[in-house]
């Protein structure tokens, strides 16, 4: 139902990434709205890394109401504030995708709706429910 595509002819990923995935007719499709480093109490940690981690855990509920998986996503976007962050983010990143990864994009952005978020990221998964 997934392929991940690593063509030769396109310099290797620069970390855990697929080029691209196809996703064959006929399967469901789930996008993720881009989710926040915060806790359901409101809390906010200060590392980019622990709010990848919340970002990371809120797709992870919402691939688990819709009845899927990590390896479920065939794209992430992440957004990240600061160069610094990309470390922590991607960390956070390797531990919850599945292998093989998905095609991803991380940006550097000058802020979100509040000066403490560092990190959002929104998901696109793909399911084809068995007979």
């Amino acid at each position: 139902m997934l392929r991940h595509l690593l063509p030769s002819a396109v310099r290797r990923p620069f970390a855990r990434y697929s080029h691209a995935v196809e996703v064959t007719a006929g399967a469901r499709l789930l996008l993720t709205s881009g989710q926040l480093g915060i806790s359901p109490d409101d809390a906010i940690p200060d590392s980019a890394e622990e709010q990848a981690e919340l970002c990371f855990r809120a797709i992870a509920a919402c691939l688990a109401e819709a009845g899927m998986a990590p390896a479920d996503i065939v794209r992430l976007n992440a957004y990240v504030t600061d160069r610094a962050h990309m470390a922590g983010y991607m960390a956070a990143r390797d531990r919850f995708v599945a292998d093989p990864p998905p095609a991803s994009t991380l940006m550097i952005v000058s802020g979100f709706t509040r000066p403490e978020f560092k990190v959002e990221v929104e998901a696109l998964a793909a399911r084809r429910d068995r007979d």
